[in-house]
């Protein structure tokens, strides 16, 4: 296996908006600011060239101030960088959508971005509150907005010129393909839960099919049970071509013809996660052939709360 490929600056062609996605992206769901920061500025100096906030995080605002500490620094131009961020649930009313995107604006401290998410397909009771709740603890639902109504407030914000493209986040394949054919402006990116245990491949071939971007999120398995990094599969392959589980994995995601996202709080773990090299075609068909176990991690597609958020 060449350690100097190029797999690590794969860039997946957009069906609209700014030309390429890289494939390897580095997401922000890390709930401390200082940790944050950290992590975002060591992504980009790692070579990561595409960032993945949201509002439901509520640290844009520390993404923001390390990508404009590295911009300023003159090391990376911003032209060079990918941003995509998200619209929470309790602003799926089409009048909340514009102020919620130029809220994050300001917080990344940007002009454009790249690509908006709408985070779930499901729409909670408009609002300042993130997690609203009834006395009962159940999640308050918002029935008087359509995913497509939102969908249709997020086209205008690419009529706009500040946000170049747009994408679903936390849909099935029914509800993806309900909004492309719907759609004044079709998805660019579809952004779900996918590791082999949890390939979702009648949606990447949808996807692949209709030129949208399929983009996985928790790629590793987020640490969760059963540890994905643990398989023995993986950790054979891993053995074999000299790369740690992680660097196999995300490996996988990009040979299949996804982009996908990684997250760490640790530098040198983060730097690991960048240096991913080829995997022999043989390796790549154990991983999608061999592993039959399959588990989802995040059921925040059932309830549109999501699991690797803590609550409060």
């Amino acid at each position: 296996m060449a350690e100097s490929d190029n797999l690590r600056y794969t860039r997946i062609p957009l069906n609209n908006g700014s030309g390429a996605i890289p494939a390897l992206g580095f997401g922000t769901l890390i709930p401390d600011p200082v940790a944050t920061r950290i992590a975002t500025r060591a992504a980009l100096e790692a070579g990561f060239r595409q960032l993945d906030a949201a509002e439901r995080y509520r640290n844009e605002t520390e993404v923001g101030e390390a990508m404009q500490e590295v911009f300023k620094a003159g090391m990376i131009r911003r032209e060079e960088v990918f941003i995509a961020t998200k619209l929470w649930n309790s602003n799926h009313r089409p009048e909340r959508v514009k102020p919620a995107f130029e809220a994050s604006l300001r917080k990344l401290q940007l002009d454009h971005v790249d690509l908006y998410l709408i985070h779930t397909p499901f729409a909670f009771q408009p609002g300042d509150e993130q997690d609203p709740r009834d006395a009962n603890g159940n999640v308050i639902y918002d029935e008087g907005v359509t995913l497509l109504e939102t969908w249709q407030a997020l086209e205008d914000l690419v009529d706009e010129g500040k946000c170049r493209a747009i994408g679903l986040s936390d849909v099935n394949l029914a509800q993806t393909r309900g909004i492309l054919e719907a759609a004044r402006i079709k998805p660019a990116v579809v952004h779900v839960e996918s590791h082999p245990y949890l390939p979702q491949w009648d949606l990447l071939d949808y996807c692949k099919a209709n030129d949208i971007v399929f983009q996985a999120f928790a790629a590793l398995g987020h640490s969760s049970e059963p540890r994905l990094l643990e398989d023995p599969v993986i950790t054979a392959i891993a053995g074999r071509v000299n790369k740690t589980p992680a660097q196999v994995l995300l490996a996988w995601a990009i040979q299949r013809g996804t982009a996908l996202l990684t997250t760490s709080k640790t530098p040198s773990r983060i730097k690991e996660n960048f240096e991913v090299s080829t995997l022999p075609e043989d390796a790549v068909r154990e991983i999608s052939e061999g592993i039959t176990h399959r588990i989802r991690f995040n059921s925040v597609v059932e309830t549109g709360v999501p699991g690797f958020i803590p609550r409060g």
